[in-house]
């Protein structure tokens, strides 16, 4: 068993479908799950309901979500830019929860692939607690993702062709990146020192060794080099046995790999029995999922929308692509109202405009990155998130009101909004809408796609609301 914890939900959602892909079923729980619930044969008590989880912590979702016949678990939290005290608790509590609850051979702390944490962020001291938790001496990790163009060479982070401190990542509104060079990155949020395994020594099977020796010159984390994905390959097998590994789904999807091949003949007999996450599967998913290799895809013709709060660059192309096809489009400006209950009111007044037979619209706060200047230097970069995040949840729960069963948000702050907004405490993986972006299918019914920033074709929010 693989426990997995993330530091924010698309994340979440990139690791467990890079588990999934490999052939390990995977369950997806948004929030620390509550402390009593624990693994069983025979589903979840019913008379747990929502109303047990107390509404201000967005970090525990309802009870009622069981773990049965699964071979991964992820947890998805928002750690990423809440403060350090806090990050640390709740993925020490995670932690606690996966070895109570399931007891994982093997934990993995999911960052993203631009290591999105400034000088003073949260990857070192959460890393730092974990590992001392777990009394681990040497933690091997790396943020390569070859296939969303993100590589390591020397200790130095790529995205696609320059380095991550030349990248749009530089303008990110609450993590921006400018030093490329990771263990330096990392040395300045933690405790211990950082180093490299080097591409030589990863395509020359010598990891292992490799680690050793950093063990013995009192170097904690590893941070491995990877330029395509039989070095993730190759690194997944040499840390099979790693109590503790950290990264992006690259290296995730390496591990699971591993495990597939060492289990590929006792698994072929194997059914896929077994409920999903909470009292009873998604009919939408039920329907498609017959064995472990095959993930269930939403059923066609759900009312759907679109919320979009991330300032990405690849975001911005799809929401130009949607505006550009003609989709209805409305844009939540924090400038004009700084009421999140006002703003999403507003939303909600045109989308009740909208007719039956409209394609699905697009709800958005996303802007360039000039105009997102502007609007940090008059509200200030915290107000200003806060503000909109509370808008869009408040929107997300309207729409659901008002019939919505198929909800694609674009944004890892703007998901984890709309996920603590709906309540939704989590669900199984399903296919993938882009790669890295699952459909996700929850015990009421509704289908979500959370996307990261970055990620998906510029078409994207089209095809997935078709």
């Amino acid at each position: 068993m693989i426990g997995a914890i993330a530091d924010d939900f698309t994340g979440a959602t990139d690791v467990a479908v890079a588990l999934r892909r490999h052939g390990l079923r995977t369950v997806l729980y948004f929030g620390l799950p509550p402390d009593d619930l624990a693994p069983s044969k025979h589903g979840a008590d019913p008379s747990q309901s929502d109303t047990d989880t107390p509404e201000h912590d967005t970090d525990r979702p309802a009870r009622g979500t069981d773990t049965p016949g699964y071979d991964a678990v992820v947890i998805a939290l928002k750690t990423r830019t809440i403060p350090k005290a806090d990050a640390v608790a709740r993925s020490l509590a995670a932690l606690d929860w996966l070895r109570t609850h399931v007891n994982p051979d093997q934990v993995y702390f999911k960052y993203c692939s631009t290591f999105d944490s400034t000088p003073d962020g949260n990857i070192g001291p959460v890393l730092d607690a974990l590992a001392d938790a777990m009394d681990v001496p040497v933690v091997a990790m790396t943020p390569s993702s070859p296939e969303h163009g993100r590589t390591q060479y020397n200790g130095y982070l790529f995205v696609g062709d320059v380095l991550l401190g030349e990248s749009p990542m530089r303008h990110h509104p609450l993590t921006p990146m400018t030093d490329s060079y990771l263990p330096r990155v990392l040395e300045a949020q933690s405790e211990y020192r950082a180093g490299v395994v080097t591409l030589p020594q990863v395509r020359g099977q010598a990891i292992e060794a490799r680690l050793s020796e950093l063990r013995a010159d009192g170097v904690r984390y590893a941070l491995v080099d990877a330029l395509d994905d039989s070095d993730l390959t190759t690194a997944g097998r040499a840390l099979s046995g790693a109590p503790l590994v950290a990264g992006a789904a690259g290296l995730a999807a390496g591990l699971a790999k591993g495990r597939a091949e060492g289990r590929a003949e006792g698994r072929a007999g194997d059914s896929a029995e077994g409920p999903a996450v909470g009292q009873a599967e998604s009919p939408t998913a039920s329907r498609a999922r017959a064995d472990h290799g095959e993930a269930p895809v939403p059923a066609s013709g759900e009312p759907a929308a679109v919320l979009a709060g991330s300032c990405s660059a690849r975001t911005l192309q799809q929401i130009a692509a949607m505006i550009e096809a003609g989709r209805p489009a409305y844009r939540l400006d924090a400038l004009a109202d700084q009421d999140p209950g006002s703003l999403a009111d507003g939303a909600l007044a045109w989308y009740d405009t909208l007719g039956k037979d409209t394609e699905a619209p697009l709800i958005y706060s996303s802007l360039e990155p000039a105009a997102l200047r502007h609007v940090q230097r008059r509200l200030g970069t915290d107000r200003s998130a806060a503000i909109l995040e509370e808008a869009i949840g408040r929107v997300a729960r309207g729409l659901v009101e008002r019939g919505v069963t198929r909800v694609v948000s674009a944004g890892g702050e703007t998901s984890g909004a709309v996920v603590s907004a709906l309540g939704v405490p989590g669900g199984e993986i399903g296919a993938e809408a882009a790669r890295g972006v699952p459909w996700i299918f929850t015990p009421s019914g509704l289908t979500l796609l959370l996307k990261p920033g970055n990620f998906g074709e510029p078409d994207l929010l089209l095809e997935a609301t078709r």
